[in-house]
């Protein structure tokens, strides 16, 4: 069973976007403390009705990697 469930987060045009690795969930905000408030909302949202006792502990922990933008310097 895992005890992490993975997000990735990247910034677009306009908000930062949180994609779940391990669950169909996407999210977004404004800013990352809004993201970070939101994907706690979506995850327990998303988990409240599901049986995931074969998937996941009890209480598994969120890992959030974020995704930088690379320049290249000339």
């Amino acid at each position: 069973m895992k005890s992490i469930i993975q997000f990735r987060v990247s910034k677009g045009e306009k908000k930062y976007i949180a994609e779940c690795m391990d669950l169909p969930i996407v999210t977004e905000a404004d800013t990352l403390d809004q993201l970070s408030q939101k994907i706690q909302e979506a995850l327990t949202l998303h988990m409240e009705d599901e049986d995931f006792s074969n998937e996941f502990t009890s209480s598994p922990s969120v890992l959030v990697s974020f995704e930088l933008p690379v320049h290249a310097h000339a």
